[in-house]
């Protein structure tokens, strides 16, 4: 197995590690099914009960992310010896997450104009997690060497924390609560 870049040694560069390229891999998938859904290269609007497929990938994509998170941080620090699946399980995850609610975004933007999208906590969710995904990537392969990695993870953090703050206002305004 490829040593990941925390446990690598100093000259393995994070290039030289197959989790990089499988998640660059997954960004540059998510790119192209956002922009195909975008651009209706292809079109997944069908319905799964009472709700279209992309709000049920969103919600899963959510509540993975919400559920996972804080469960990630307390199990890493009481069972640090399961971090070389923890971390994989948690970067993968979320970037898969992030795939799910990209797709919802594309899907919402393109609605037709008689009925239009309330994009407000919807796009500021989506730059909430576009925010995490960087981050996440940045301090995981180290890729900016000028950047000090306690200063990233603690932007980390603390959008992790505006995901929470958002996500609550973006579900209370879907239900007609706010």
């Amino acid at each position: 197995m490829t040593p990941t870049p925390q446990d690598a040694p100093r000259d393995v560069t994070p290039y030289q590690t197959s989790s990089f390229w499988i998640s660059l891999a997954l960004f540059i998938t998510t790119a192209l099914l956002s922009f195909g859904k975008a651009y209706r290269w292809f079109d997944i609007r069908f319905r799964i009960g009472n709700y279209f497929v992309t709000h049920w990938l969103a919600w899963i994509g959510t509540v993975f992310i919400a559920v996972y998170t804080p469960l990630y941080y307390v199990v890493k620090r009481r069972r640090p010896r399961w971090m070389k699946t923890l971390i994989p399980t948690h970067m993968f995850g979320n970037i898969i997450s992030f795939a799910f609610i990209s797709m919802h975004l594309a899907q919402q933007l393109t609605r037709p104009a008689q009925f239009p999208p309330d994009l407000g906590t919807g796009v500021a969710l989506f730059i909430v997690m576009l925010t995490l995904v960087i981050t996440g990537f940045l301090h995981r392969f180290r890729i900016i060497a000028s950047l000090v990695p306690h200063q990233n993870r603690f932007l980390h953090i603390s959008v992790t924390s505006a995901f929470y703050i958002v996500i609550i206002i973006h579900i209370l305004q879907g239900i007609g609560t706010l």
